[in-house]
């Protein structure tokens, strides 16, 4: 990771010639060597491993954001399931009154 990157062969197997950070006409802070075995570029921060914009990113977000809202669907169907049946539990059981047991009376004294 310093400021000379060796030459490597892409993953499209071409060979890519050495090159020094940083790069004639690119941003002078990029003085690091970063990237992989078959795509190294010049960057700012040593430990940046991704050299390709936000933009590349935005696929791995929306693929997120699909598999949650697929799972919020799923939670939403199962809660609204579930209250449904305890609804339809409670409405059919029998309503019968309770006995309260014994009757209180007042009995005369005579």
């Amino acid at each position: 990771m310093s400021g000379a990157c060796s030459s490597y062969v892409s993953a499209e197997l071409e060979v890519v010639r050495g090159f020094s950070c940083p790069l004639p006409g690119g941003e002078a802070a990029a003085v690091f060597c970063c990237g992989f075995r078959d795509h190294k570029y010049c960057c700012d921060d040593p430990h940046s491993f991704f050299p390709y914009e936000h933009n590349y990113m935005w696929w791995l977000s929306i693929g997120a954001l699909v598999g949650l809202s697929v799972a919020a669907v799923v939670l939403l169907a199962f809660l609204i399931t579930a209250c449904a049946l305890c609804c339809l539990f409670i409405s059919s059981k029998p309503h019968t009154k309770l006995d309260p047991g014994l009757s209180l009376q007042t009995t005369e004294m005579l």
